[in-house]
């Protein structure tokens, strides 16, 4: 198997969430050696999602364990893959 960089879509529950406690709680939640990095995405009336790019085997529910962890945090709303590639080794 080889491995891919997916792209999860992070929806907070409010603006008013604090952005930078739950950028440390996502990447917190995501399975060692998964996370890769966080991008803020202005969505509108001061809602910011979160772009957070993660590496996983391209085998059969590669994302699910991290898309499950970051759910359960308290200040997200929903998450969604957003983007999936390939990486060239």
């Amino acid at each position: 198997m080889s491995n891919v960089a997916a792209v999860l879509k992070v929806m907070p529950t409010s603006p008013e969430v604090d952005l930078e406690s739950l950028k440390q709680a996502v990447e917190g939640a995501v399975p060692e050696g998964q996370f890769n990095g966080i991008e803020e995405d202005p969505i509108g009336f001061g809602l910011v999602a979160l772009h957070v790019t993660i590496i996983v085997d391209d085998g059969e529910g590669g994302t699910e364990p991290a898309e499950a962890a970051i759910s359960a945090l308290d200040d997200v709303e929903s998450v969604e893959v957003i983007n999936v590639g390939r990486l060239i080794e």
